[in-house]
């Protein structure tokens, strides 16, 4: 038996209708849409490290383990453990799990690390670090006893068919933003960007364009081939002197597609990332200090993932059509076990929580279907670390290119909700419009997990409500009004 017979059967081509070459570009797909984590990610987590608690300032260095860092050598090596942090829990989701998932430090996820848990509860970035580490092991062992995916089987029906539109509706709002063809406006908040004034908007539309026709006449890659299309197109305006420099390469990129640069750049990389891992040793040691302190932020950790990545699961695997006629993801414990061991790793050696990835569901439209997708995703991480430089010089408007072709296909969703059930409409309505006016994937499962027995009761349906979804209900009521208290001063950590 051959490679390509011994890697078909191995990850079940022939039970899922795919091949080796649909999986790769599958692969691909998802590498492109996620690849701005590694520049984005260690931009976020910066932040908390710089942070000053005396002065309540960012600093521009910080001293850890007695020697002094820059902002710039603490970027490199928080995108090398993104990178290998993603590449742990991909491996896992590839293997073990043999599902299509990307999986890396999640967006919302590393915000919450720093801007509320660091800079405004006022945590040291290594305690954050222990409790996050603290977060995957529970999660490992609640998945272990089957414990996640029980609560994920308690979510209400018109949620789980409601999460994939939700998402989509989500991905599409970020990514017109990012394309700059919805932007802030003083009175009616948000409107139609200018493509006449902004050239990243003019590209954009054009890359956007391409890309849905191609997708509409089933060319294969066409997600890929929109993204680096754009992005090519970008740079060649730059050289060419269309647009000045850092209009449509990202910010400091130019340099590095235009001369040698690259070559200087290539050879500067921190690789080592032993002052993160202190760093997280270090706030083992904290945990002693304050111990209920320290399990407020556990919580509050452990809420935030669950539910995100629980929202994310059932989005993407609505698209993969992974789903059983009960909206549940059969094995669910598995893919949940990548992103808790992800989690676990991503700890100790620096970097927030790692989860799965709402851009997987580019690397599925593209027809990806088992975990060899998610390999070739973790190999293309692994080669990043070679070329952070080059990865970075991808502007970000050609990668969220992608995000706006898979909300649009996400919208399916909708279909399958009962809108003419008062607690289907509602529960899934406000699913669906919550997540993309929150920003947040948890904050859209709460309005349909709250609502729905409410609504479900007052209808004279209260027996069709199970125990398990009342106290699902009410554990998202508490944690708001204690996430409120906190954020109105009435309680400090």
């Amino acid at each position: 038996m051959g490679v390509r017979e011994t890697i078909a059967a191995f990850f079940g081509f022939d039970e899922y209708g795919t091949d080796l070459k649909t999986e790769s570009i599958a692969g691909l797909t998802t590498f492109l849409a996620m690849a701005y984590i590694i520049v984005v990610n260690p931009s976020i987590l910066t932040d908390a490290i710089l942070y000053d608690h005396a002065t309540g300032e960012i600093q521009s260095t910080t001293m850890i383990q007695g020697t002094e860092y820059t902002a710039n050598e603490l970027f490199q090596m928080i995108a090398v453990v993104t990178i290998l942090a993603s590449v742990v829990a991909m491996v896992v989701m590839a293997l073990y799990a043999n599902r299509p998932f990307g999986l890396a430090p999640g967006m919302g996820l590393n915000a919450f690390f720093t801007y509320t848990v660091v800079l405004i509860l006022g945590v040291p970035w290594q305690l954050a670090l222990a409790a996050v580490f603290v977060e995957g092991v529970v999660f490992i062992a609640l998945t272990a006893v089957g414990a996640r995916k029980y609560v994920l089987e308690l979510f209400p029906e018109p949620v789980k068919f409601a999460v994939g539109a939700g998402i989509g509706v989500y991905l599409l709002f970020l990514g017109l933003q990012e394309i700059q063809l919805v932007v802030p406006h003083d009175d009616t908040f948000i409107t139609l960007g200018n493509v006449l004034q902004s050239p990243v908007a003019a590209l954009s539309l054009v890359g956007l364009t391409v890309m849905l026709l191609l997708y509409a006449r089933g060319v294969k890659g066409s997600i890929v081939i929109g993204i680096v299309s754009t992005a090519i197109a970008g740079w060649a305006l730059t050289l060419a002197g269309v647009v000045q420099p850092d209009v449509l390469t990202p910010a400091g990129s130019y340099d590095s597609v235009t001369n040698e640069g690259i070559v200087s750049m290539l050879g500067s990389v921190q690789y080592d990332f032993t002052p993160l891992f202190w760093g997280f040793v270090d706030g083992l040691g904290m945990i002693t200090e304050d111990p209920l302190v320290f399990a407020m932020v556990v919580f509050t950790f452990f809420f935030v993932d669950f539910f995100d990545t629980a929202g994310t699961l059932i989005g993407v695997s609505q698209i993969g059509g992974f789903l059983d006629e009960d909206g549940d993801l059969p094995e669910a414990e598995k893919p949940l076990m990548a992103d808790a061991v992800g989690t676990t790793v991503g700890a100790m050696i620096g970097t927030s929580t790692v989860t799965t990835f709402i851009e997987s569901s580019t690397g599925l439209e593209e027809g990806g279907r088992t975990g060899f997708t998610t390999l070739v995703v973790a190999g293309f991480f692994a080669l990043s670390l070679l070329i952070v430089p080059i990865i970075s010089a991808i502007p970000q408007y050609a990668t969220y290119l992608a995000l706006v072709v898979v909300g649009i296909i996400m919208l399916q969703g909708v279909a399958d909700i009962d809108w003419n059930h008062p607690a289907w409409a509602i529960s899934g309505g406000l699913t669906i419009t919550i997540m993309p006016l929150t920003t947040s994937i948890s904050n859209g499962l709460a309005a349909g997990i709250i609502t729905y027995p409410l609504v479900k009761s007052a209808v004279g349906e209260y027996r069709d409500v199970s125990l398990g979804q009342w106290l699902l209900a009410i554990s998202f009521i508490v944690y708001f009004v204690a996430y409120f208290a906190v954020q109105a001063g009435m309680v400090a950590f």
